[in-house]
């Protein structure tokens, strides 16, 4: 086995080959991935999001799998179906692409809440419950899904309790000139994808989550983290509903996993700080007085960590 805080890095070097200029946003999505949880992507349509989900597919040689999400699709259309076989006399299991390593849960807000709720068990627990049978997830699981911003058209809000299940909400955001220069470049003959090879293996992602769960994490940092998360259920005449404590376990695994991407087997309360807002900013709904004044989620997360302490 080589070198474990060599693998993150690896990996990230071999996405920035297929994904141009977004190094903070490939990086997040790894720490989502090293702490065994999942990422929400927020942004509009063509920047990028289904590409990075495939080339961390890719680069992991892991299995696949996109739902594309409609207003028609169907709950078993995510978790599979029993089938009867006329031949054999008895119901077989056929999988839904919710079996794979590595799902991408493509424009997630445009399909009913019904459907949505569909892959709450699987986030939550790695696995589903279908016709009194439990069936394992493959490990790892690993659910990157898009939102288009809900101001457009045919989308639905996500449920709190299951924007809750993410562990970051990610922004990708506009390339620059020079990066889109760069983007038409690396395209003129063939897409990058098409040639990227594997340079992790399942069995070492395993091995980095097991790293990342030994990460020491001193109680005053872990007070610190109870202190910003708690500081959101304070603020009533801003903030309508704050962040529960399942935020709290987000900010440690998160800020465990950027430990180790850092090379180091403790966090520092810097950790904590800089993973703060991706953390928080979908778990916050701000009163509506606050959205007229202007107030934005980043503008609590930045005030709640200029009020806490931070420790020595």
């Amino acid at each position: 086995m080589p070198d474990l805080y060599e693998i993150p890095k690896k990996l990230i070097e071999n996405i920035s080959k297929v994904i141009v200029g977004k190094k903070d946003v490939i990086e997040l999505v790894v720490v989502g991935l090293m702490a065994n949880g999942h990422v929400l992507l927020e942004d509009v349509p063509g920047l990028g999001k289904t590409m990075l989900s495939r080339t961390l597919a890719k680069s992991i040689a892991g299995r696949f799998k996109r739902i594309q999400f409609t207003p028609d699709l169907l709950p078993s259309d995510v978790t599979g179906v029993s089938i009867y076989n006329q031949k054999t006399g008895e119901f077989e299991f056929n999988e839904g692409p919710v079996f794979a390593n590595i799902v991408l849960a493509d424009e997630i807000n445009r399909t009913t809440p019904r459907t949505q709720s569909a892959l709450l068990e699987a986030m939550q627990e790695f696995n589903v419950t279908i016709d009194g049978i439990l069936r394992e997830l493959p490990t790892p699981f690993f659910v990157i899904a898009t939102e288009n911003p809900i101001e457009f058209h045919g989308t639905y809000p996500l449920p709190e309790s299951q924007v809750d299940r993410f562990l970051m909400q990610l922004a990708v955001g506009y390339p620059s000139n020079v990066e889109e220069v760069n983007i038409l470049t690396r395209n003129f003959r063939e897409s990058p994808l098409e040639t990227l090879q594997s340079v992790v293996s399942i069995e070492e992602i395993i091995e980095v989550q097991k790293a990342v769960m030994s990460v020491h994490i001193d109680q005053k940092v872990a007070d610190y983290i109870v202190q910003i998360v708690s500081s959101s259920r304070n603020m009533p005449g801003d903030i309508k509903l704050g962040a529960s404590p399942r935020a709290s376990l987000a900010l440690m695994r998160t800020s465990r996993a950027l430990a180790f991407l850092d090379k180091r087997d403790y966090v520092i309360p810097d950790d904590v700080k800089n993973l703060s807002y991706h953390v928080l900013k979908h778990r916050l709904i701000l009163q509506p007085r606050s959205i007229v004044r202007g107030l934005t989620t980043r503008d609590i997360v930045n005030h709640i960590l200029k009020k806490v302490s931070v420790p020595v």
